[in-house]
């Protein structure tokens, strides 16, 4: 493993330093919020894309599970820029990771001061594959659904909710495919494993609202304000599985997946069985970002290092 620095309860530590007890309550609970951010290299130099966003959900994710973080959002901002600089990094992947630690055994954790704090960074290309960004990936609807509301919070970026997206991911390899598409407990459309979903029909952008037990993903925001910008009607709304069959484009979001299209579903080519006219422009406005082709107009680029 090629040797790099890992953010750790506030110092910079090589990752073979940066270790936890086995009877890390996060080990046993899941216990743990966590977050996934990107830094593109840009015209202007490395950028980390809504970093902000993402630190504010990732505090807001401990403070739902009452987990207390004793660095505050200024000294997380500055450990993610320096995580990415001692690495020499220009473009990255960044895990930021809050989780109780040896508190003891029990649900309930004993101390629940014992908490640690990492962040990592480390170069990752296309989640999905770049032959999956330029042409689609394969997806099926799995047996799997998402969690009912008012059992656990799906909005929070936790741990223990991506089991889940674990059973979801392996059931949709066992059937030939890139990911998995979960229902909700109403039958309906929730999102992938990791990835929020959006629909194109006629020209409109349907994608599940918040409440379809899904995670609001940063990167499904922007696509909605990109598509906005564009001229494309954008409707939230509860979708069907067969309304997928029919759809004209279908492609998916996240920080790992950034724009994705979707080129089969459940073995049934979606529209003309590639990347459609509306998944590609909202790609290029969305890669354009960080090329210098799409204006920055809300300040969501970041510099890694800011004057």
């Amino acid at each position: 493993m090629t040797e790099h620095t890992i953010w750790f309860n506030g110092k910079l530590v090589p990752h073979r330093e940066a270790t936890v007890h086995v009877m890390s309550h996060a080990l046993h609970y899941g216990s743990s919020v966590f977050e996934g951010i990107r830094a593109y290299q840009t015209p202007n130099g490395p950028m980390i894309f809504r970093l902000s966003d993402h630190l504010k959900r990732l505090l807001y994710s401990a403070k739902v599970y009452r987990i207390p973080v004793r660095f505050d959002l200024p000294t997380l901002t500055q450990a993610c820029r320096d995580v990415v600089t001692v690495n020499g990094l220009e473009s990255a992947y960044l895990r930021p990771l809050i989780f109780r630690g040896n508190c003891g055994l029990g649900v309930m954790p004993k101390d629940l001061d014992v908490v640690d704090v990492a962040i990592m960074a480390s170069p990752w290309g296309a989640y999905l594959g770049e032959e999956g960004l330029r042409n689609g990936v394969r997806v099926c609807i799995t047996s799997w659904q998402r969690l009912a509301p008012n059992t656990m919070p799906a909005g929070v970026k936790a741990g223990g909710n991506y089991l889940s997206s674990q059973l979801i991911g392996f059931e949709a390899q066992d059937r030939g495919c890139d990911e998995g598409i979960a229902l909700g407990h109403n039958g309906l459309i929730s999102e992938g494993a990791g990835e929020n979903l959006f629909m194109i029909t006629n020209g409109t952008i349907y994608t599940p609202p918040v409440s379809a037990s899904i995670l609001n993903g940063i990167t499904r925001d922007t696509v909605l304000q990109l598509a906005a910008n564009l001229g494309y009607p954008v409707v939230e709304q509860d979708l069907s599985r067969e309304q997928l069959y029919a759809a004209d484009e279908l492609f998916f979001t996240g920080t790992a997946a950034e724009v994705t299209p979707i080129r089969q579903i459940d073995h049934v080519a979606v529209g003309a069985g590639g990347r459609g006219p509306v998944t590609k422009a909202l790609q290029d406005a969305f890669f354009g970002l960080f090329d210098g082709t799409t204006a920055d107009a809300r300040g969501w680029l970041e510099p890694v290092y800011p004057e």
